[in-house]
């Protein structure tokens, strides 16, 4: 049994999202909190597998939530539940340690996929929050990127970038809509274009060329 603590400070929304995981098959809900303060709390006195949380709270907000808390209780899975799909927000999120995203708008099933998947041991973003980044990443990069005498098509630069951030080729593909086959082939014909040593060799490329922090 997955055990879930909701942490929000509205609480319509906590009683909402409580009815909706307690409703879900092997999910259950042993705690609440408006914020991270009375989080880190609830945690002291209750065990938990995961946790469900907004980002803008009084006294603690998500973030500093999602720090505090990853740092006591390494073990513990964090998916944000927020109206904030910004770039800003998303880049700050993953940066403080949560494994996933989702908006406030989602349904049950994505809700609960987001929470097996987590559990599984992967990260995961909701499909809007996806769009979300990829539109961004777009807007910020030109549709071909050039380093020296290489030039990368806008498909590349996405795949590279995210083949940097340690996306698994499935989740690649989920990510960008494309066929498992497909991300392969953009893997071989990265390292053949780049003329570099595997993975790794991308990974330094990506950093070096500053397409991934």
């Amino acid at each position: 049994m997955i055990k879930a603590i909701v942490v929000d400070d509205h609480q319509i929304f906590v009683d909402g999202v409580k009815a909706l995981i307690n409703s879900m098959k092997g999910i259950e809900v042993v705690g609440e909190a408006n914020n991270g303060v009375d989080l880190i709390d609830c945690l002291s006195k209750t065990e938990a597998n995961i946790i469900l949380m907004d980002v803008n709270m009084p006294v603690m907000d998500g973030i500093e939530a999602t720090k505090a808390v990853l740092e006591k209780y390494p073990n513990l899975k964090v998916l944000m539940l927020t109206m904030h799909g910004s770039k800003e927000y998303i880049e700050k999120l993953l940066k403080a340690g949560a494994h996933g995203y989702v908006l406030k708008n989602t349904g049950k099933a994505e809700l609960q996929t987001a929470v097996e998947t987590i559990m599984s041991g992967e990260a995961f973003y909701s499909a809007a929050v996806t769009k979300r980044i990829m539109e961004s990443m777009q807007k910020k990069r030109v549709v071909e990127k050039r380093i020296g005498n290489v030039e990368l098509t806008q498909r590349e630069t996405e795949v590279i970038v995210l083949i940097a951030q340690e996306y698994t080729t499935n989740e690649i593909a989920e990510r960008l809509f494309i066929s498992h086959h497909t991300v392969e082939s953009h893997r071989k014909n990265l390292i053949s274009k780049l003329q570099v040593r595997g993975v790794s060799g991308l990974v330094k490329y990506a950093i070096q060329s500053d397409l991934v922090d």
